[in-house]
């Protein structure tokens, strides 16, 4: 047998999988390799590869289903909102607050923050979802001078950008973001029920009010690869704030979305 036979497979898996729903259960590897007259390590290598290309997730203990990144995009012209984003996507959003504390700015977001360390902030942790998805695990630090009851608010609406809206009068918009992927650290990956050898985009980022340029959070989201990809836009109005707008040295910074 070639050993390139898993990828013709796989190829012919991918195409029949393409016409499938989101969360469609996929055959096992017993039944793939007597489908194909191979041996079940060829199976499981056409399994692999499909993973690895995001066609299928693998949930232990439940099998192995279809999947579908949806794409996540990242512009000064698209509200810092995550319910936002994956709506405009096409799939359900949903948060989940796991904690609210009030903390000394950390010492490594003082130059975000434009703050001296030390200084009153929240720290919220939220996990939010994808059509009941597991897909991020994320951090945010937002300035207890902005909202002295957060953890009040956040009782009653899960969402953030919807507190600094209604209760505070402002426009948060992205100012400064930083995208990487990597293995997250092991409290990540058991927050996202991950294994350890997964990669998952991390992006760190800046909002400010639109209108006054003040710094309104700064956050450090893990997302799953296999939910999303990534996709950053450089806009023409990043350009036009350089020229001395109150957003002017903060314009996004892309990476390779693959």
């Amino acid at each position: 047998m070639s050993g390139t036979r898993y990828l013709e497979i796989a190829e012919q898996l991918s195409a029949e999988l393409a016409e499938c729903a989101r969360g469609t259960r996929v055959a096992s590897e017993a039944e793939i390799a007597r489908r194909f007259g191979v041996g079940r390590a060829a199976a499981r290598a056409a399994v692999q590869e499909l993973e690895r290309r995001f066609v299928v997730r693998r949930t232990q203990g439940s099998g192995t289903f279809v999947n579908r990144r949806i794409d996540y995009v990242i512009s000064r012209s698209v509200p810092p909102s995550w319910s936002t984003t994956i709506s405009a996507a096409g799939a359900t959003p949903r948060a989940l607050v796991k904690s609210v504390r009030t903390m000394p700015l950390p010492a490594d977001l003082a130059d975000r923050f434009e703050r001296p360390a030390g200084s009153p902030v929240h720290e919220v942790v939220r996990e939010f979802y994808i059509d009941d998805l597991l897909a991020s695990w994320t951090h945010e630090w937002i300035p207890v001078e902005e909202v002295p009851d957060l953890d009040l608010a956040l009782h009653a609406v899960d969402s953030v950008d919807l507190v600094l809206r209604q209760m505070v009068r402002v426009r948060p918009m992205r100012a400064w973001c930083r995208v990487s992927i990597d293995v997250p650290p092991a409290e990540v990956l058991r927050a996202l029920r991950m294994e350890s050898s997964l990669p998952a985009w991390l992006v760190e980022s800046v909002s400010r009010d639109e209108a006054a340029g003040n710094v309104l959070m700064c956050s450090r989201t893990w997302t799953r690869a296999d939910a999303v990809r990534v996709v950053v836009e450089l806009d023409e109005r990043a350009v036009g704030d350089e020229a001395g707008g109150p957003l002017g040295t903060a314009t996004p910074q892309q990476t390779n979305t693959p």
